[in-house]
């Protein structure tokens, strides 16, 4: 069985100082633990250090993500981060694939593909993203296109373990907008997408994949489409985790969330 899942993208926000500071406050307000549920936050690079500590001495439960990584071991890439030097300081997961990366950056499904398989020759948990434009969904498309970036983003991958791969589909016209897809908005995307992989990775593999849903977050949006059990629609389930990750600040500044949701 799949182990639920929430994640907090904190972006470019955050000196270091002010990460440790959060993460402290962070570890006491889950210092009970997260139940069911794994946490994961996902500081600026220049803050991982610093979580990481907070992380190892307050024994927090919560595991260390970084946003951004390069598929190169070591070079000349000026600004960049090896995987090998996210594992040195204790990250044990990446995002990639954001959108934001892809606008912004140009970054390609092909790029995806080659952090993916860096990531994981390093035993680090790969948080790949996918997702649509509002004009794409417009237009009818948007779940030919998400599958279509989930085919390249996992060309070539071999899966083992299959809680070692994540996917969050964040529909990029819910990603600091303030709008949230609906239930059965996100539930015919990730359905698509469990049956994607279903048919790349096999039944068994492709079951114990998480597919997370993400987008802007506050305390509000805590109740997120869940999966639609012997055929009736798909409910809202509610992760308190993320109430507490919102109110204590962890969500706050533009920072996007991502749950588990199929």
């Amino acid at each position: 069985m799949r182990k639920r899942m929430i994640a907090g993208n904190w972006k470019m926000n955050k000196t270091f100082s002010e990460a440790v500071e959060l993460a402290t406050g962070l570890a006491a307000e889950l210092k009970d633990g997260t139940g069911d549920v794994d946490v994961v936050v996902a500081p600026p690079t220049v803050d991982l250090k610093g979580v990481a500590q907070v992380i190892e001495q307050e024994k927090a439960a919560f595991a260390l993500s970084a946003q951004n990584v390069n598929w190169e071991e070591a070079g000349a890439y000026t600004g960049e981060t090896a995987p090998n030097m996210l594992e040195a300081i204790g990250a044990t997961h990446c995002i990639i694939g954001h959108s934001e990366r892809r606008d912004y950056f140009g970054e390609t499904d092909e790029d995806i593909n080659k952090k993916a398989k860096a990531l994981m020759a390093h035993g680090i948990i790969p948080i790949s993203c996918c997702g649509e434009s509002l004009e794409i969904r417009e237009a009818g498309t948007h779940v030919e296109f998400v599958v279509d970036q989930i085919k390249k983003d996992t060309a070539g991958l071999t899966i083992d373990d299959p809680a070692k791969y994540v996917i969050a589909y964040e529909p990029i016209w819910a990603i600091g907008t303030g709008k949230t897809a609906t239930a059965d908005d996100a539930q015919e995307v990730c359905g698509a997408i469990r049956q994607t992989l279903i048919e790349i990775f096999g039944e068994e593999t492709a079951a114990g994949i998480r597919v997370l849903y993400g987008g802007s977050a506050n305390p509000q949006h805590r109740r997120l489409p869940g999966e639609g059990r012997r055929g009736r629609r798909p409910r809202g389930r509610r992760f308190p985790q993320g109430r507490r990750l919102c109110r204590h600040g962890s969500l706050r500044y533009g920072v996007s969330l991502l749950a588990h949701s199929v």
